[in-house]
């Protein structure tokens, strides 16, 4: 085993108090350079982030947006998705009605859909909630 010296136990020590320190993800705020921001629906706003070319065979470009959801909101009932994207609860948790079925999406609950799909998402909780989406533009 290896002998610690002071200095070396207080260093671990402030680095494992900051690590403490650090709280959840949330959506970038508004007013960052290059991000754009919506409002579609009731109590929901839509983030973009921008977008970039792709390295992912069959796609072209990528971006990203924040789906935020006030409680009791909702985005269109069965919206067709216009491309295949990657979809993330970075905060709260939704109800997600993909072609009929629902699904309870927790905090970190990631799905997916495909250009087509039939998805909206509800907030039925007491807390805003977050959904990322990373689109994948053929």
């Amino acid at each position: 085993m290896t002998n610690i010296d002071r200095r070396s136990a207080v260093a671990l020590g402030l680095a494992a108090a900051s690590t403490a320190v650090v709280g959840p993800a949330a959506a970038q705020a508004p007013g960052s350079p290059g991000v754009r921001e919506t409002s579609p629906f009731p109590g929901v706003t839509i983030r973009s982030y921008g977008e970039e070319q792709s390295l992912i065979p069959g796609f072209k470009t990528v971006a990203m947006r924040d789906v935020i959801l006030q409680p009791g909101a909702k985005t269109g009932e069965a919206t067709e998705m216009m491309n295949a994207m990657v979809c993330h609860v970075a905060e709260g948790e939704l109800r997600i009605v993909q072609d009929g079925k629902t699904i309870m999406g927790k905090k970190n609950y990631v799905w997916t859909c495909n250009k087509g799909t039939k998805e909206h998402v509800a907030n039925d909780g007491n807390a805003v909630a977050i959904m990322r989406i990373t689109d994948l533009k053929a």
